[in-house]
């Protein structure tokens, strides 16, 4: 007799594998009447929106947009590392922890178990944007401290110390000294507060949330670790500590736990839940242009392990793709234009990162990288952002191959040395030069944009649901 079985009715239910098995009788053996273990789909699934690219692709628009109806928005991985600009009624909102969907007073924001929160930072962010309201602000017990109605919950997210983001300036100038090259990191410490979690003497809000004589007892060994292992390192724990307890008193009636929150909220009545990547797949610390990625998966993986939801719940995912490609920090760049239409990119597309303020490096549309992500993620489909910037431009060119010593590639290399060197196929598609930021449905838009939306899709083989031409949530042209 199977070991996984359950009584029910004076009949036993035996299972293989984890699997429902026919019901007998005890008695008799025959085959009971009574209803099997339920087979149907999931009621509430995630609608999940992903950068395709490095990052900036305008994943905190699409997430806008969608969130103006749901019940649920997630964040599931990062931390105050990311940036999302959302622009609304004229008003410009910068967001790095929240989720941008939080500016939906009926929606619940919930931030999973791969965020990385710096205290500070969550709190001066919650200040200016959510000045009434505070209440949609949940944090779950198993967040880790690094740095529904419209309730915003950071679930199992480590917390990040102002020391986390020291150590991560020493370890880029220490790069720097060493090898003649850093990875070109925000310098928000998120690395080493994943470090602290991969070697699990991280910290996380149940500790603070318990005894602090404990968590100041471990606190301490953390902090000691790196100033033993970087002796230039300055840290005034008993002031850390003190900035501590009182974030705890803050932070209290915040916290909730993420894994039963979220299970209710996908088992539960009907609801429109939304996650919001943040980065993007070629800086995934898995799947990315290795080792100038992020410390986290941005990839759709990323949302089950970030957020404790189960794969069979994973919906439609929203894969965000800008026009053309633009890259911050170091590391290879296949499409980079080195030139003036890499600096007229820059110029009009006013690329410059929310987080640090670098200048982001400009290129061409790359869809072999695109169709990389695809193969990763599986896009239902895309909203292809920041078309207007192209307006200008007489023609276009698109990277569909990759070669290298004359030898195409079959595939998206790993190795970024070879990456580095290979030489990129274009296709040549004519501009349009003319404003699209006026236009409002697709058969507005001039003829060779719509061919240059529609080359996308045929190479890629995913449709395009959103095409971007401005700053606005107006300005998102809806397909289907």
């Amino acid at each position: 007799m199977a070991a996984d079985s359950t009584v029910s009715n004076g009949c036993k239910t035996t299972s293989l594998n984890g699997e429902p098995a026919v019901k007998r009788c005890r008695d008799c053996g025959e085959e009971s009447d009574l209803p099997r273990v339920s087979r149907s789909e999931p009621q509430n699934k995630v609608t999940v929106v992903l950068g395709a690219q490095w990052g900036d692709e305008g994943k905190g628009k699409v997430v806008d947009l969608l969130a103006m109806d749901a019940d649920v928005v997630c964040r599931c991985q990062g931390g105050n590392n990311a940036g999302h600009t959302v622009v609304v009624d004229s008003v410009e909102y910068d967001f790095h922890l929240l989720p941008s969907g939080v500016l939906n007073k009926n929606a619940t924001s919930f931030i999973g178990n791969g965020v990385v929160i710096h205290l500070p930072g969550l709190f001066e962010e919650a200040e200016k944007n959510l000045k009434k309201g505070k209440e949609r602000l949940k944090i779950s017990d198993r967040a880790h401290i690094g740095k529904l109605s419209a309730v915003c919950l950071l679930s199992q997210t480590f917390v990040l110390f102002n020391f986390h983001q020291a150590v991560d300036g020493i370890q880029e100038q220490q790069r720097q000294q060493q090898a003649g090259k850093n990875l070109g990191t925000t310098k928000k410490g998120i690395g080493p507060a994943y470090s602290s979690k991969a070697s699990r003497n991280g910290l996380r809000v149940c500790d603070l949330m318990s005894d602090f004589s404990a968590f100041e007892e471990k606190f301490r060994v953390l902090a000691g670790h790196f100033q033993t292992m970087y002796l230039t390192l300055n840290i005034d724990v008993d002031a850390e500590l003190e900035q501590l307890k009182g974030f705890a008193e803050r932070l209290r009636p915040l916290v909730t736990d993420g894994v039963y929150f979220m299970h209710k909220a996908l088992t539960g009545p009907s609801k429109k839940i939304l996650v919001e990547g943040a980065n993007a797949a070629l800086l995934d610390i898995d799947f990315g242009t290795y080792p100038f990625v992020t410390s986290s998966n941005c990839t759709v993986g990323g949302v089950c392990t970030g957020l404790g939801v189960p794969p069979s719940h994973i919906g439609r995912v929203y894969g965000v793709v800008k026009a053309y490609t633009t890259r911050v920090g170091v590391g290879a760049f296949p499409t980079e234009q080195d030139n003036d239409i890499g600096a007229l990119l820059q110029s009009r597309g006013s690329e410059v990162g929310v987080t640090t303020g670098r200048r982001r490096r400009c290129g061409w549309l790359d869809l072999v990288l695109v169709r990389y992500a695809h193969m990763i993620n599986g896009f239902t489909a895309l909203a292809l952002t920041k078309l207007d910037i192209l307006d200008t431009l007489p023609e276009i060119n698109v990277g569909v191959a990759y070669m290298v010593d004359g030898q195409p590639l079959p595939s998206f290399p790993a190795n970024m040395d070879i990456l580095s060197k290979v030489s990129v196929e274009y296709r040549t598609l004519p501009g349009w030069k003319c404003s699209t930021e006026g236009v409002r449905s697709f058969t507005e838009l001039p003829p060779e944009a719509q061919e240059y939306i529609r080359f996308i899709e045929d190479f890629l083989q995913v449709p395009v649901k959103w095409v971007g031409v401005g700053k606005s949530r107006e300005s998102m042209i809806k397909l289907f």
